[in-house]
């Protein structure tokens, strides 16, 4: 989020927006945690350096609290100028890190994601020199919302209701570096992914790089398009329910993977949506010959004839990031 977009060849594909479909009514499991970690244990970058502050062990239930985007910066009754003076230093507070036990360089930590509650409050803005189009929008712009308990839509103006369908836009694992990085790029630990599936009933998975993983979340939305256009969704502070597990063996991963009930993807990240689709579609034939015992040409027809490229993000500079979907319901086995 608010980052400005300078992407060469960024028209070359045509890519359209896609509806999320059917896993937008996805539930999980009822389950409950047994370990919890509020919103003041924060950090806001990316490093083996950050200490964990919870240790948990594979399997393990638990409940995170995160704060909005800015760490306080916006408040319910701020107004357009108080868009002007927020400072980047602070953004994307994330709650962790996890040590989840168990967790060594080569496996993959699976995340599940049971629970997401939205809290009470909620805004989007349009932050001057930051966004896809942010040339054509030079002034600020902000609205904020509030949610009474348990809503399942936002009305944005009269006559426009939305949909709420909450999830964290960044969630990744610590990578193996003693350098202190950007939560605003999406990388191969994860970090800035922004894309709107990963939410309720969708398991995520995560290379891991350094021992116990290190697993960290924020940056939460309770709605946002596919792409993130203008530089925001509505950020909102939230409460998710999630499981932590670790699986050994098998495939080596070489960026994040998700499934949800009804679709297994992959996902590239790159400097454009060119290389970002390119390396989506690689790791998806990896998975069909790996995984569905395909032979590597016959993997990369099926993802023409149906997987699905799907831009998550346009906005968080240097990266774009694009998944490929493939739905379940091709494989009969």
């Amino acid at each position: 989020m608010l980052v400005k977009v300078i992407l060469g060849g960024i028209f070359a594909l045509g890519f359209a927006a896609q509806p999320l479909g059917d896993d937008a009514k996805a539930k999980s499991t009822k389950v409950e945690p047994k370990y919890f970690l509020g919103s003041e244990r924060t950090h806001n970058k990316w490093s083996r350096t950050i200490p964990a502050v919870l240790r948990v062990p594979s399997g393990a239930i638990v409940q995170v609290e995160t704060k909005e985007a800015t760490d306080g910066q916006l408040e319910p009754e701020s107004t357009p100028a108080d868009v002007t003076k927020l400072e980047f230093d602070p953004i994307h507070p994330l709650t962790g890190p996890i040590y989840v036990e168990g967790a060594q360089p080569g496996d993959v930590l699976v995340v599940t994601l049971h629970e997401i509650e939205v809290g009470d409050w909620g805004w989007a803005c349009v932050a001057p020199g930051f966004g896809f189009l942010s040339d054509e929008f030079p002034e600020a712009w902000l609205r904020t919302f509030r949610f009474a308990k348990g809503a399942r839509s936002v009305t944005f103006r009269d006559g426009i209701e939305i949909p709420l369908r909450p999830f964290a836009g960044v969630m990744g694992v610590a990578p193996d570096t003693d350098e202190r990085l950007s939560t605003i790029p999406p990388r191969a630990n994860g970090g800035n992914m922004d894309d709107p599936h990963l939410t309720v009933g969708t398991t995520v998975y995560f290379p891991v790089f350094i021992e116990g993983a290190l697993f960290s979340i924020g940056d939460t939305h309770a709605v946002q398009g596919l792409g993130e256009v203008c530089g925001t969704a509505i950020e909102a502070p939230m409460r998710i329910v999630l499981e932590l597990g670790v699986r050994k063996g098998g495939r080596r991963l070489a960026e994040p993977e998700y499934e949800t009930p009804t679709t297994y993807a992959v996902t590239g990240f790159a400097p454009t949506l060119d290389e970002a689709a390119r390396k989506a579609t690689r790791f998806m034939i990896e998975y069909l010959v790996q995984e569905r015992g395909l032979e590597r040409t016959e993997a990369y027809v099926l993802c023409s004839l149906a997987g699905e490229l799907r831009i998550a993000e346009v906005v968080d500079v240097p990266h774009v990031l694009v998944a490929m979907h493939i739905p379940k319901s091709i494989f009969k086995q």
